[in-house]
């Protein structure tokens, strides 16, 4: 702690030794400000001085060269004026000696000239005399070239005469060689017509040697071959047997049934085969089956019903194609032999598309049972929080209380800083209108001291 008294008034003040050397500073700073500024104003005059005596020797240089160069101008135009004499004698001799060249130059280029055109008369003529014999030698060539020709055209055409006769010729035999095989096919089919008939009759005395269930077993093997012959390529996974159960009562041909590979179901079919004998009495319809068929399928759990049938073989509906019989007992068709492999190819693809919205309706309930089981828990979820809440409520008041108390004490926690930060301001504005000149007004001591300060720091600095 060092202490500095008042020059004027006396008062001694008490400082730390930062705040002195602080106050040193200041004073020092100030002198070397005043020195710095005395130097500069050296310097520009300095500055000034030099740049006077510079621009009088300019002026001075300035004045000496133009003088030298006006000299130099007089030096020249005389040694011009003497050359444009000179000039002029040689320009008058070459242009004699020019004119007679030029007369020379034009004698002989007149006599070069008649020359050249006695020459090129010459030429002319002889290119006249080879165009005269070019154009006498073209016509024989062309004369030649019109018998050649005649020659040739006459020659062709007789040459396409002999090849016209030749093509009538082949003509006529190909025609005889078609007549032949037009005949040799009529035998066939004539033949072919015959067998067909014999084969018809034989077909006709055999179904009327067969009885009723050996006409109905050949349509079944008929169809079981047709569905084995392709099962393997184009349903490795279905089931296609006898039915064989009569647990309920009744039963019908065969059960057509196809699961993915997550073991749902695609499809599944009841058939129903029908033929009888051309001798039988009485002739039944198709509609009479379709009862008793509707029932085996609903029985057996099948999605679908077709009865192949080989009844009413002249009636014109079920001879055209796939029947749907569907508009009085459903997911019923009518089929021939011929369309057993195509119907379930149909009702295969249109379950495999379906097949995909039936996934998703089993995804749907699926997720209506997450939901109920959500909705559960939720309920659980409640009745808990409720009764968290119930008891966290009770605690609730005495809380709030404790924040209240909390910010009244934190209030006057900030009015006694605010006090604070008054008083501090103040100390503030005291210590900003602390110099060393008010120290020292009073102080006479203290005014000796930073003077001789002053002057140790001005002779170190020189």
């Amino acid at each position: 702690m060092a202490e500095i008294k008042c020059p004027n008034c006396g008062t001694v003040i008490s400082l730390e030794q930062s705040d002195l050397d602080s106050v040193v500073m200041q004073v020092r700073d100030e002198q070397f400000k005043l020195e710095l500024e005395a130097r500069v104003a050296a310097i520009e005059a300095q500055k000034q001085s030099e740049l006077a005596a510079f621009r009088a020797q300019a002026e001075a240089d300035k004045a000496a060269g133009e003088s030298q160069k006006d000299a130099q101008i007089a030096e020249l135009r005389a040694q011009l004026k003497s050359s444009e004499t000179a000039a002029t004698t040689q320009l008058k001799a070459a242009e004699s000696a020019a004119s007679a060249q030029l007369k020379s130059a034009l004698s002989l280029a007149e006599s070069q000239h008649e020359l050249a055109l006695q020459q090129a008369i010459a030429d002319s003529q002889k290119q006249c005399d080879e165009l005269r014999s070019a154009l006498a030698l073209k016509d024989s060539e062309r004369e030649l070239a019109v018998t050649q020709a005649v020659a040739a055209a006459q020659k062709e055409r007789d040459e396409l005469s002999a090849a016209l006769k030749l093509s009538q010729s082949e003509h006529e035999a190909a025609e005889a060689r078609l007549r032949e095989q037009m005949a040799e096919q009529q035998r066939r089919h004539e033949d072919a017509l015959a067998f067909q008939k014999e084969e018809i009759e034989r077909l006709k005395d055999m179904k009327a040697r067969l009885s009723t269930k050996m006409i109905g077993e050949s349509l079944e093997q008929h169809c079981q071959y047709e569905f084995n012959r392709i099962r393997a390529v184009a349903f490795p996974r279905a089931y296609f047997e006898k039915d064989n159960d009569i647990s309920q009562g009744t039963k019908g041909d065969f059960i057509f049934r196809e699961e993915d590979e997550d073991g749902n179901e695609i499809i599944s079919i009841m058939f129903e085969m029908k033929n009888e004998g051309e001798t039988n009495s009485v002739k039944k319809k198709n509609e009479d089956h379709f009862v008793k068929l509707d029932r085996d399928r609903t029985k057996k759990g099948c999605e679908y019903a077709v009865l192949v049938s080989l009844l009413e073989p002249d009636n014109e509906l079920y001879n055209e194609g796939i029947v749907d019989v569907s508009h009085r007992f459903p997911k019923m068709y009518v089929i021939r032999p011929q369309f057993f492999i195509p119907i379930i190819s149909l009702l295969r693809n249109a379950a495999l598309n379906s097949l995909e919205y039936k996934r998703e309706l089993a995804l749907v309930r699926q997720q209506d049972l997450d939901i109920t089981t959500f909705e559960r828990d939720l309920d659980v979820f409640k009745q808990g929080f409720f009764k968290n809440f119930g008891d966290a409520s009770l605690r609730f008041e005495d809380a709030i209380k404790a924040i209240d108390k909390a910010i009244a004490d934190l209030q006057k926690a900030k009015d006694k800083l605010l006090v604070s930060e008054k008083h501090l301001t103040a100390a503030n504005h005291k210590l900003e209108g602390l110099t060393v000149k008010k120290l020292t007004r009073k102080n006479p001591t203290m005014k000796a001291k930073f003077a001789a300060l002053e002057k140790d720091e001005a002779e170190d600095f020189e």
